[in-house]
């Protein structure tokens, strides 16, 4: 340790700061910055903050690492001490030097310095070891910057002396610098060594492109690398041929998420500066790395079962554990298992623009051999994570995902990246035409495998029927779809439970929460009249619905027609009494405003409350003293009862003479006749009427000037509730509208009565008509119409994906549904779905895995439960715990989506035909 001058823990807060700001806007390819532990750091954090009141620097957050401990006795760290990051287990005749631990996460276990920043606190402190890393340009676009946290680290095979060791290499060192590097290592000549891409154990790709990267040779972590030794240019000319006959880009590469933390495999893919030196930890506490894993991430969970393969669990990276369900579900599914296991190279389709050119099921199938190789430990899916990354940026950082989302993306890849057809023919579909199903059927099927032949098509994509009838013509279209899995619903009834809050506008009450129940695929009518029923609606009354969205009315649901399914559950609904005419009339919407304070300064009036409707009629002039007439009468119930009781009886007497209107007309015209002589009488409000040039004109003053009326069926008019006026009234009423359908706990009755999973599937057959986004386009109305929608099913796969449906999202929420659905374990029969009567056996199913989803929205933890076949036993797969459980643990509420594969008989037909 360097000596150094007596500073306080500020001054070196200060610098430290100050050499990093500097560092930090001049960063570049090529630069080196410094692994430290964070055990140290959050030791000196802490140390250099404990006389600071606060953690604000000049705006910037450097060094804010939360909650610090209230002490004035903090001792000074002592030398940094890096021994934690360092993975011992590596073997003596490796290369790579000192080798940190696969599974370190930035934030949680390392912060990278900037190499300034290193430099100052080692000339500080001293300690040790020192561990450089180097910032190289990353992403797509190759522009980004990044720190290769864990360079490739490569297995070298020397033939034919058989020798082998470890290397670590960047990935943006060229295969020139590889080549040399093997040929000091073995000390061999540099022209009489050629090295091969080793992928698989087998020669893939002569490695000849002296120039060329390891990253643009699609070189991977781990890999080996064949470095053979050559006699003469016979030798030579022969590797060139073997190697030009298979293609180069058949490895995964070792690619950074584009997330804002480093990932543990890689690279750490934060933009350099790394964030983790001078931001708040908070971002990555939020990663949640289960304490056992960050522990020991070698030590735990079930590694070996005597001879027994398949039972090697996946190292929980942060919040991966989505990612680790899903892929086991897939990888113990046997057809996959057995395919890619065996030489699956040849169907790789290089050339698929829909594909990710193989990289994607190359990375499955290097983690899938992995899995099922007997004695391993918990394995970090780094690699495959990071080509996850790479191809599917939603699914990049430390954030939790949805783990069916991400099943579906890797099946659909897959599937592209394995498609045995190269060029897909053009196939223009035909209509049914009145033919049979069974021919329509498989003359759909044939042009579907036609362009999409691969395993994943082979094992798990079925058809089914899907009719369209045009509500107006009848028109009948019938077509046979594929599909990947089944997502079931999990609502078992047909009715749908709405909120809507119900106002008068002739002051005889004031606005009440009405609670109804509708068809859940029924439309706006459905709820006009179960309101129009519970709310006693008379016969000249009729209902106005509208959504109400930050304090203005959103939209009218005015069409009788609209689904009811376009209303979330987490909107806003009112509904305006008013007269049922159909004379020249306009809307007059009352918008409530006032003026919101802050510490400060007074701002100005902004809009409050919920929006009152009335009808105003057109057929004679309207006049200011109109307006306030109609406005006093529509606030008359908000009166308080301690205000003036002139006002109150002036107001009630307007309010009966409304209500007892035998006539709608004169309803409607006492809307606004007589108002002035009555509106001498009234209190003159604050209101503003907002003309078509969105000019404000004053209605308090002028009761006799006509008001020009707008060519929209609306007027605006705001009323500014100043602290005076409301002493006169109470617009509390006003002021909570509540949610079509608040969530609340699940009730106990939901959760003691299972739901069928044959219920869900009966659901989502039934016929129900097509949301209007997904209007469908009559070929003979020659309109989109809103028709009504069938399906059942014709083909079944293999392996049978069915997803139940627990998520919904909504504009402004996420929502789970803990129904507990009452899945078949064996003999799931779906015999009598399937609507191709033609075929004869019976479609019998049994589960073999499947995921669980526990606690809330992106702050819940995924698991998986699995048979494995050759031991007919059941475990569970919790990342890299792996434990034995039995049949009955099973089927809990927490299952999300399951994987059932067909059971045969004997008597099975050959033939794929449902």
């Amino acid at each position: 340790m360097g000596e150094m001058l007596e500073l306080s823990p500020d001054e070196e807060r200060i610098m430290i700061r100050d050499i990093a700001l500097s560092s930090q806007s001049n960063s570049k390819e090529g630069d080196t910055f410094f692994l430290i532990t964070q055990r140290w750091w959050q030791h000196w954090i802490e140390y250099v903050n404990q006389d600071q009141s606060n953690n604000s620097y000049d705006g910037s957050s450097f060094l804010e690492y939360g909650d610090l401990p209230n002490s004035n006795a903090l001792k000074r760290p002592a030398v940094i001490d890096n021994s934690d990051l360092i993975d011992d287990s590596v073997s003596e005749d490796s290369s790579t030097g000192i080798d940190i631990h696969d599974t370190l996460l930035e934030g949680r276990d390392y912060v990278l310095l900037p190499q300034e920043v290193w430099n100052q606190l080692y000339a500080w402190y001293g300690g040790g070891p020192t561990l450089p890393r180097k910032v190289i340009s990353a992403g797509l676009s190759q522009t980004e910057l990044a720190v290769e946290v864990y360079p490739l680290r490569l297995q070298l095979l020397m033939l034919p002396r058989n020798d082998r060791t470890s290397i670590r290499i960047s990935k943006k060192e060229t295969i020139g610098q590889l080549h040399r590097k093997a040929c000091e290592i073995f000390d061999l000549p540099l022209d009489q060594v050629c090295i091969w891409d080793y992928y698989a154990r087998r020669k893939n790709a002569l490695m000849n492109d002296m120039d060329k990267t390891l990253d643009d040779a699609n070189i991977q972590m781990d890999q080996d690398i064949l470095v053979e030794v050559i006699n003469n240019t016979n030798d030579t000319s022969s590797a060139h041929e073997n190697g030009s006959a298979q293609r180069e880009a058949n490895s995964v590469l070792v690619e950074p998420s584009n997330s804002n933390l480093s990932i543990a495999g890689g690279l750490s893919a934060s933009r350099v500066p790394s964030r983790s030196y001078n931001a708040d930890l908070s971002s990555s506490q939020n990663l949640n790395p289960p304490a056992r894993d960050a522990e020991n991430p070698y030590g735990s969970g079930v590694t070996t079962r005597g001879s027994v393969s398949g039972l090697t669990g996946l190292l929980n990276l942060g919040n991966t554990c989505f990612m680790n369900s899903a892929i086991q579900c897939l990888v113990h599914t046997p057809e996959f298992a057995r395919y890619f296991r065996e030489d699956y190279h040849q169907e790789i389709n290089w050339q698929n623009p829909l594909g990710m050119v193989g990289e994607l099921a190359l990375a499955f199938g290097e983690l899938l051999r992995k899995l099922w190789a007997p004695g391993r430990t918990p394995i970090a899916p780094r690699p495959f994570k990071a080509k996850l990354a790479r191809f599917a940026p939603q699914f990049s950082g430390h954030n939790q995902h949805d783990s069916q989302e991400l099943l579906a993306f890797l099946l659909d890849g897959l599937h592209e990246d394995l498609n045995r057809v190269k060029h897909k023919p053009y196939i223009k579909s035909r209509d049914a035409d009145g033919r049979p199903d069974e021919e329509v059927a498989d003359e759909y099927w044939a042009n579907h495998i036609a362009r999409n032949d691969s395993i994943i098509v082979d094992v798990c994509q079925g058809q089914y029927k899907s009719t369209l009838v045009c509500p107006v013509c009848n028109k009948v279209s019938v077509t046979f779809d594929p599909f990947m899995y089944l997502s079931l619903p999990l609502q078992s009834t047909s009715s749908r439970t709405m909120t809507v809050t119900v106002f008068t506008c002739d002051g005889t009450a004031l606005p009440s929460p009405c609670t109804v129940t509708v068809p859940k695929q029924g439309r706006c009518k459905d709820l006009i009249q179960a309101l129009s029923n519970a709310c006693s609606l008379k016969h000249n009354e009729r209902l106005l619905l509208v959504e109400v969205r930050n304090h203005l009315i959103h939209r009218f649901l005015e069409d009788p027609l609209q689904l009811l399914s376009t209303i979330k559950d987490d909107d806003h609904v009112a509904v305006y009494k008013i007269p049922k005419i159909e004379k020249n009339t306009k809307y007059l919407q009352l918008i409530h405003r006032r003026r919101e304070h802050d510490s400060h300064t007074v701002s100005g009036w902004k809009p409050y409350g919920t929006p009152i409707v009335s009808l105003i009629s057109c057929d004679d002039p309207v006049t200011r003293g109109d307006i306030q007439v109609i406005v006093n009468r529509m606030l008359s119930p908000l009166l308080r009862k301690s205000g003036n009781t002139e006002h109150t009886n002036t107001e009630t007497s307007i309010t009966k003479a409304a209500g007892d209107n035998a006539s709608s007309d004169a309803y409607a015209t006492n809307l606004v006749s007589n108002s002035v002589n009555k509106a001498g009488r009234m209190p003159t409000l604050p209101l503003l009427l907002i003309d078509e040039s969105n000019a404000c004109i004053d209605l308090s003053m002028g009761e006799d000037k006509v008001v020009k009326l707008p060519s929209s069926s609306t007027l605006l008019v705001y009323i500014d509730w100043s602290q005076k006026l409301l002493e006169k009234y109470d617009t509390h009423p006003l002021e909570t509208l509540p949610e079509v359908l608040k969530y609340g706990p699940v009730s106990k009755k939901a959760r003691t009565e299972p739901l069928s999973l044959y219920t869900c599937l009966e659901a989502f057959l039934r016929e129900e008509p097509l949301v209007p986004e997904d209007m469908w386009y009559c070929p003979q109305c020659k309109e989109r119409r809103q028709a009504s929608k069938k399906l059942d099913l014709w083909r079944l796969p293999e392996v049978l994906v069915i997803h139940l449906k627990r998520f919904s999202y909504s504009r402004s929420m996420k929502h789970k549904l803990e129904t507990f659905v009452n899945f078949p374990v064996h003999d799931f029969d779906l015999t009598n779905y399937v609507a191709n009567k033609n075929n004869s056996r019976r479609q019998l199913y049994e589960l073999y895995a499947l995921t669980n989803h526990y606690g809330s929205m992106g702050s819940g933890h995924y698991t998986a439960h699995i048979k494995l076949l050759d031991e007919n036993r059941w475990y569970n797969f919790d990342d890299s715990h792996i434990s034995p459980i039995s049949e009955d643990d099973v089927n809990t509420a927490a299952a999300y989506v399951l994987f059932y594969r067909r059971v045969r008989s004997d008597d099975d037909s050959v033939s794929n035909g449902a």
